[in-house]
């Protein structure tokens, strides 16, 4: 008897820690930024200088994965992203315009146990309209979530990088061409 309260509290605390909300597909997320949008996926090789760059202006620790951009012709471009939040990756994705400023983001997976307010609209509505020149900076011109700190904190760094990869790899190219 004395046994059973010491095997129930990890199992509990396993099955916790397992949990994924999944609110977008990739698909899901590109339709609801750019209805109707052709998107082609652009085959970008970073070079080595380029990946220093986005860690110097990020400070993202992850690899960025290149395989997450798509080109959306006349619009802009569609990337796809993961930061690791407290301990567990968040994968979001970042709706650019042709000028490379925000214009929308979502968050497709959140895999944290707290701090999914990081999906409220008014959150990530702060994020419309930045471009790699702007700060981009948690309490600066994002505001925290209490509560959501190191996921507000982690993702607000993420869109930085996914800036400075537009400035970086992205900016010279058209839409829909490589």
């Amino acid at each position: 008897m004395r046994w059973e309260p010491f095997f129930a509290v990890p199992l509990a605390v396993a099955s916790t820690a397992a949990s994924a909300s999944v609110f977008f597909s990739t698909e899901q997320a590109q339709q609801v930024m750019f209805p109707a949008g052709k998107f082609t996926k652009v085959a970008l090789a970073m070079t080595p200088e380029q990946r220093d760059g986005l860690f110097a202006r990020s400070g993202v620790h992850e690899p960025f994965r290149e395989d997450g951009v798509w080109s959306v012709e006349g619009q802009g471009f569609f990337i796809v992203d993961q930061v690791v939040g407290k301990h567990e990756l968040i994968t979001y994705a970042v709706g650019l315009n042709l000028d490379g400023s925000v214009k929308q983001i979502e968050i497709l997976e959140y895999r944290e146990t707290y701090g999914s307010e990081v999906r409220g609209a008014a959150w990530r509505q702060q994020f419309v309209g930045k471009t790699a020149a702007s700060p981009v900076r948690l309490n600066k011109d994002i505001a925290n979530i209490t509560g959501a700190t190191l996921s507000s904190k982690h993702i607000t760094d993420g869109v930085r990088r996914v800036l400075a990869v537009y400035d970086l790899a992205l900016k010279g190219l058209h839409s829909g061409k490589r």
